[in-house]
């Protein structure tokens, strides 16, 4: 298993993401601000749906590493830090999905 984790891929993102370097992907998504990172993101939602459904393994694998990279993309430029979203899973974990998903006010 690797020892790369997502708090390290948060480090990197912040790093890249306000370095200012044209050859950086990351720089220009930054760039182009919350709309365009949260667009990708859905994008690579998709794609990774698509992949399971075809159970194309390595397309998952792939399209996944995707998904992670543009979610903490997103979540920098919202401001989020991946410790918050941490512990709201860790917080989610003391209920059944079921119990919790019923006690999210309706919309």
């Amino acid at each position: 298993m690797s020892g790369f984790t997502l708090s390290e891929l948060e480090r990197i993102v912040a790093e890249r993401g306000r370095s200012g370097d044209t050859n950086s992907w990351t720089a220009k998504l930054f760039s182009k601000g919350i709309d365009k990172a949260a667009q990708k993101l859905g994008e690579e939602a998709v794609e990774t749906v698509i992949a399971a459904v075809r159970g194309d393994r390595a397309g998952v694998v792939s399209e996944s590493a995707d998904l992670l990279y543009h979610l903490m993309v997103t979540l920098a430029l919202a401001g989020v830090p991946l410790d918050e979203v941490m512990a709201e899973l860790q917080r989610r974990t003391g209920q059944s999905g079921i119990a919790e998903k019923a006690a999210r006010p309706a919309d």
